[in-house]
């Protein structure tokens, strides 16, 4: 996983007005905790946050008390309409250090014939990993499936160095059958005259 470099400014001023005023200046109010230091606000450049959290679990890089610190996106707030980014939490990791994380599970290959559907059970695995290694997001193939087949967790190829944390039988994918399509009321109509017919 690539590093991403962000410039961050110490935040000094608080409340929803500071917060506003950041906001126009083209900044994301933001917070770094963990590892028992005592929360260090910063404001963030709005445009390259929102670009590096494009990336699942982006790995950032901010210059906090004068040297460069990896931070973890944790909770990100958006405006409802807009979606854009209102306020950032960040969780200061180190080198080495395990972290449990959700990826995003991506699906390739074609279902067996019959109009079925995949359903998303899980729509992110929970996986541990090293902090400055973690993986983008794993790949499962549906080639093939029928109706009724599931994939679990535990059937899932992890990547090297990361282990589940969700239990294995978990299940994170399963093949829906098609649905029979409602007849219309045109159709029903004639449906019921054919009976009458018959009778």
């Amino acid at each position: 996983m690539s590093e991403i470099r962000l410039a961050a400014e110490p935040r000094t001023e608080f409340g929803k007005g500071a917060a506003r005023r950041a906001r126009r200046a083209g900044f994301v109010p933001g917070v770094v905790y963990g590892h028992g230091h005592a929360p260090v606000h910063l404001n963030l450049p709005g445009h390259d946050l929102m670009m590096a959290l494009k990336t699942p679990n982006a790995l950032l890089v901010l210059p906090i008390d004068g040297k460069d610190e990896y931070v973890l996106p944790k909770a990100v707030q958006r405006e409802a309409i807009k979606r854009n980014i209102e306020h950032v939490d960040l969780l200061l990791v180190k080198r080495g250090e395990k972290v449990t994380v959700e990826i995003p599970v991506h699906t390739e290959g074609e279902l067996a014939p019959g109009g079925n559907l995949v359903e998303h059970v899980l729509t992110a695995l929970p996986i541990e990993a090293e902090a400055t290694h973690l993986p983008e997001g794993v790949t499962v193939s549906v080639e093939g499936l029928e109706a009724g087949a599931s994939i679990t967790a535990g059937e899932i190829a992890l990547p090297k160095g990361t282990t589940l944390a969700v239990e294995a039988d978990a299940v994170v994918l399963q093949v829906i059958g098609a649905q029979a399509p409602e007849a219309t009321e045109e159709e029903a109509a004639e449906a019921a005259e054919t009976e009458t017919v018959e009778a």
